[in-house]
This record gives structure tokens, sequence and C-alpha cells, in this order.
């Protein structure tokens, strides 16, 4: 969907349908608190442009989305993070919403959203921790221990087990993250902490591969399943 270049153009219900060369029309009624403006052009918000998506793309790609829509976080290191929409604004407007298409996977994708995820990969990540039926994991855990110096936060970690999972993705080549992350990843051991790192090449491989060295963590900490 990021590479169409397909212009989808929304009317009023009752308008003359948009038939032209790269526009899709829709006819729709929309309430005034559906609608933002950009530039002084007139387009549908965060909420309303993702429960239209509800129909094109499936349940994790609608939580990932929401993730990002929600995500919200303030630490001691980086810019405090301000969500797109809060998630209790989110879940009051699809609660409003009535006879819209595919509200049952919008409703389904809502359960299943998190606040303070920073990427896609996290999502699919948290999900398929989820999904395994593997202890709960909490979204940007933060680590505390008399042992270090400063609190550290992990993408993922499971309190009770003190496991952590962190995704890595490309921005952490750069020498400069590196150093950040070797801080990190000694603040963690010494916090008594088990941390699995994933990267994205790592992810494509089928999730019991992904899930191995998680579940052996879990294990080796006490977690009987």
């Amino acid at each position: 969907m990021e590479a169409e270049d397909l212009l989808h153009l929304t009317r009023p219900t009752g308008s003359a349908a948009t038939d032209r060369k790269g526009i899709r029309g829709h006819r729709r009624r929309l309430q005034s608190s559906e609608i933002t403006s950009i530039g002084g052009v007139p387009l549908t918000g965060v909420a309303r442009t993702w429960v239209d998506l509800a129909g094109r793309m499936d349940v994790d790609g609608l939580v990932a989305a929401a993730d990002w829509m929600v995500s919200e976080h303030r630490r001691e290191f980086g810019e405090p993070r301000v969500p797109q929409i809060p998630l209790a604004d989110l879940s009051s407007y699809v609660e409003s919403l009535r006879g819209t298409r595919f509200l049952r996977r919008v409703e389904e994708a809502l359960e299943l959203v998190r606040v303070g995820v920073d990427s896609p990969p996290e999502t699919r990540l948290r999900l398929m921790l989820m999904r395994a039926r593997l202890p709960e994991f909490t979204v940007n855990c933060r680590i505390d221990s008399p042992r270090i110096h400063r609190a550290v936060w992990a993408d993922l970690g499971s309190r009770e087990y003190r496991v952590c999972v962190e995704y890595e993705g490309l921005h952490h080549l750069t020498p400069e993250q590196q150093a950040l992350d070797n801080e990190r990843d000694a603040l963690t051991a010494l916090a008594g902490w088990r941390q699995i790192k994933i990267n994205r090449l790592q992810l494509r491989q089928p999730d019991a591969v992904v899930l191995a060295p998680i579940r052996k963590a879990l294990r080796d900490n006490g977690w009987r399943n």
C-alpha cells in the first residue's frame, strides 16, 4: 500500500460517485470528529483511516498500525514519544461505531493493541510470543536493580522470569547505537536478567526457530509449561 498511487476520495452519502483514473471513490457520511486537515486539505483522521483499512489489512497488520498510533513513553533517554491518538480515545471511537464493515476485525485487533511499541517488527514479535502461550511480556519494560546505576528499558520483558527480548533493526548497526546497546546489555546482565536479541533476518525464520532461545531462557529461569 505504501507504493500505491491510487487516491481514495470520500464524498458524502448521496453524492455522485467519483469515476476518474487514479481515483477510487467512496461515499460515506463522516462526523466532523473523523476529519482533520493537513495543509488545508481535509483528510480522514488516524482513527477513521485505521478503521477504513480493515478491509485491506489482516488483524496483525491492523495491530501493528494501531501500536504505532497509540505508542507513547517517557524514558531517561531520547525524546518523549507522543501518541497520534491515545488508546483510550481509539477504544471509545471504535465503541461508537455501528454498522461499519469489518468492525469485528477492528475489535479483534484493538484487543491486541499495547502502548509503548516502537516498530512493526516488535509488534510481530510480541504477537508471536503471545500466541505461543508464553508468559506475559511487558512492552517497553523497565528494568531496575540496586546493582545498576540507572534503569534499562527492554522492548519486551517478563518480570516474573527476568527474561527480556530486544528487536534490533538496521539502526542498531551504527557505531553510536552499538555503544549504547553495549552499555544496555551490560546493565541488563548486571541486573540479573537474561536477554535475547532478535534481528530482522532471524524474524524471517519459522516461529518455532525464533522462539526456541526465548523458551530456553524462560525455562532456565524457572518457567514450567
